[in-house]
């Protein structure tokens, strides 16, 4: 404990190791090389590396009841959802800078024929869809899910752990197009990962909402209504835009 017994942040009385005013550590130590060395470097590395790799572990897990808990309350050992986005976006990138195939390349040229300028938008940019899907997907979820009665905002929190979880799956294709060029064999490949995310996301909402009163065959068509009621969206939007500029 500090040796002025008051909190050398807030100045508040210290009754334990942490001020309970503003939460700061009781014991603090002048700066050194030591000190830099032995415990802000490494246990910030291992602070942030903890709470990163068990995130992941968790929503390859357990993904709906580790989301559940963390806005439930449970909060300390989860990696915080905007940095996990912000960190597999960067990842997303640094693994681009290597592979020369984007997704644009390993569509067939007679879809891109009949694309429309959404459909070429998200041919042009399909990593970072889950990222900018996340209020349509929240509104989607809030809609078909209603009964849990969440608000929006958790579920914009929600589908964020579940957008981060997605982009780490096709990372793994973008790791592919890193060492492999075969084009028809990624597209292929592509669409499986696809898949599989889609049916992470139907696990996901399986897991999560699977404590407020919804019967199994519920949940499962709840889960798969959601990317379908997304995908339908788009296909409208897609085709009003085709309308528009073949009035044009």
């Amino acid at each position: 404990m500090s040796a002025t017994h008051h909190c050398l942040n807030c100045n508040q009385p210290l009754q334990a190791q942490y001020c309970a005013h503003c939460g700061q550590k009781a014991a603090t130590h002048r700066y050194s090389v030591h000190h830099f060395v032995m415990h802000d470097l490494v246990h910030g590395i291992w602070h942030v590396d903890k709470g990163l790799l068990f995130t992941i572990k968790e929503l390859f897990t357990r993904p709906g009841h580790s989301v559940r808990e963390y806005i439930g309350g449970k909060r300390v050992q989860y990696f915080n959802y905007v940095t996990l986005l912000l960190l597999v976006i960067g990842a997303e990138l640094f693994l681009n800078s290597f592979s020369h195939i984007r997704l644009t390349d390993l569509v067939p040229e007679h879809s891109k024929a009949v694309m429309s300028e959404l459909e070429q938008f998200m041919t042009k940019y399909p990593k970072i869809i889950p990222l900018l899907s996340i209020p349509v997907t929240s509104l989607f979820s809030y809609l078909w899910f209603y009964k849990a009665k969440l608000n929006g905002t958790e579920h914009i929190i929600m589908n964020a752990y579940k957008a981060a979880a997605e982009m780490m799956i096709m990372l793994l294709f973008s790791l592919i197009t890193v060492f492999y060029h075969n084009k028809e064999v990624l597209y292929v490949l592509y669409n499986v990962i696809t898949l599989v995310a889609n049916a992470y996301t139907v696990w996901f909402y399986y897991q999560y909402f699977s404590v407020y009163g919804y019967k199994k065959s519920g949940l499962v068509f709840r889960g798969i209504m959601v990317p379908v009621s997304i995908a339908l969206l788009y296909a409208v939007i897609g085709f009003l835009s085709a309308v528009a500029t073949y009035q044009k």
